[in-house]
């Protein structure tokens, strides 16, 4: 097995796993009376997201891997774990608001108010640049940067309520 297919089979089974952890939480959540935001745009979100899986199958399957890039998204890696680990049950895909619940505030919230969302800027456009997908990693950054207008937005109104 080449490198650029353990990587990318790595990111398939991390991000099903992760999307697993999401609904078992969000149904946790909505179970304490939770409410969902933002909903509207989450297919925007999911297809970006698959649309980026997807496409580095298509075109990195079969290319080298920069270390150094690898290293980067590793380091990204570390730190998504730190972010899922510091929301625990509260971690999600979607916007899930738990009224009454205090907002979290250790760990990487300690420094910014959206961690998770810098990481996954950093990994969408550091993955593809290990694969050497220069274009790719710059029109995934766009259509990222566009989903997460909406969904920081959506989420910054419903936690300032």
């Amino acid at each position: 097995m080449t490198v650029a297919l353990a990587v990318l089979i790595f990111v398939t089974v991390q991000r099903l796993g992760e999307l697993a952890l999401a609904q078992r939480n969000t149904a946790r959540l909505m179970q304490q009376g939770a409410i969902e935001v933002g909903a509207s745009h989450y297919p925007l979100v999911v297809a970006v997201h698959a649309a980026w899986l997807a496409g580095l199958w298509w075109f990195g399957w079969n290319r080298s891997i920069d270390p150094a890039w690898l290293t980067i998204f590793a380091a990204l890696q570390i730190a998504r774990l730190w972010v899922i680990a510091t929301l625990g049950p509260r971690w999600t895909t979607r916007i899930i608001i738990l009224p009454g619940a205090p907002l979290v505030s250790g760990g990487p919230f300690k420094f910014v108010s959206h961690p998770n969302y810098l990481i996954v800027v950093a990994e969408i456009c550091v993955l593809p640049l290990a694969f050497g997908l220069v274009m790719f990693a710059a029109l995934f950054s766009v259509l990222n940067a566009m989903v997460l207008t909406l969904r920081i937005r959506a989420e910054n109104a419903a936690l300032a309520r």
